[in-house]
């Protein structure tokens, strides 16, 4: 079947952890990585949120370090894990101290589950492995939706169903994790899910690129949400990285995201934006983190380095990259 081909296609990769440089992981838990154990986005007033906790955990499984990964598991347990469920608390802010939000954020969710499967793994841990399946039983449970499009990942629990009508976020559809996840918790939503995220990507293209927005309604057809920005951008961008991670990176897949950025090769800038309404574009260089997925996208083996002037969201891509490098065998 093709569900049972889309599952199996990442697995066999999943667990070779090659430390990305050393000092480059050093430098990313001084900027970023408190002794506590809380991640804190830089470029957002200091925040820690789910997504940022499950990255540094995936981070820290790949880095072979899990001192690291420990002290961010008890923070998050602690401060994000509050709800009546396994799922986390989206937001946690300096101010106070506290959860600011008690919905969750889907991606951040699966982060998590994904870093504790590839830790249980990794380090013969079955309390990780029971915690990684809790997560994920939820996820099934509570944010999952059927429709005509098929299976949904709803990005949280609430605030994203009205009038009938489904708002998703495609970078949401974090492939290689789904593909995991089946290993983890065997169930055919995981499958379905990998189905209905390709079949978005073909339906939901939008604007002078045929590009994914980041957040899309869907009516009658897909739609630009008009809750936010009209743009492929900062979420969108992630979804060719999960692409080429789980080996669904089909010439037809890539196409709206090597055009895009091809037509700016012989310019001084690539931008990290489009407005998918008007086709307007980022006037600023993308960062080193979008960079790198570009460089990925394009089969270029070079990747940027982490530096000490990046924010968190940046380098977090960076390294995310050079992971999905390593594992999809390009490296």
């Amino acid at each position: 079947m093709v569900v049972g081909a889309l599952l199996t296609l990442a697995c066999g990769a999943c667990m070779s952890s090659a430390p990305v440089s050393d000092a480059e992981w050093g430098l990313y838990q001084q900027l970023f990585i408190t002794a506590e154990g809380r991640v804190i986005d830089t470029g957002n007033v200091d925040v820690s949120h789910s997504e940022g906790q499950g990255i540094g955990l995936l981070l820290s499984v790949h880095n072979q370090d899990r001192a690291v990964f420990d002290r961010i598991w008890q923070w998050t347990r602690t401060n994000l894990q509050t709800r009546n469920d396994k799922l986390f608390s989206w937001k946690w802010v300096p101010a106070g101290g506290t959860a600011a939000d008690p919905n969750n954020a889907t991606d951040g969710d699966l982060f998590i589950a994904w870093a504790l499967y590839r830790a249980g793994r990794q380090w013969n841990e079955a309390s990780y492995l029971e915690a990684a399946r809790e997560i994920s039983r939820d996820v099934r449970a509570k944010l999952l939706r059927p429709s005509p499009y098929g299976l949904l990942l709803l990005p949280g629990e609430q605030g994203f169903v009205k009038d009938g009508q489904f708002t998703v976020n495609l970078s949401y559809w974090m492939f290689p994790a789904l593909q995991d996840f089946n290993q983890l918790d065997p169930a055919p939503e995981w499958g379905q899910l990998i189905e209905s995220g390709l079949k978005l990507l073909q339906t939901g293209r939008f604007g002078r690129w045929q590009l994914p927005a980041d957040w899309v309604r869907l009516a009658n057809k897909p739609e630009i949400a008009s809750d936010f920005k009209p743009h492929f951008g900062y979420d969108a961008i992630r979804i060719p990285l999960y692409l080429i991670w789980a080996k669904l990176d089909t010439p037809d897949n890539l196409k709206p995201f090597r055009d895009f950025w091809g037509y700016f090769k012989s310019a001084s800038f690539v931008p990290a934006w489009s407005n998918l309404t008007d086709d307007s574009v980022d006037s600023y260089n993308a960062f080193p983190g979008i960079q790198a997925i570009i460089s990925l996208s394009n089969h270029q083996r070079l990747l940027p380095k982490l530096s000490p002037d990046q924010p968190y969201y940046s380098a977090s891509l960076l390294f995310l990259t050079k992971m999905a490098a390593q594992e999809s065998g390009m490296r």
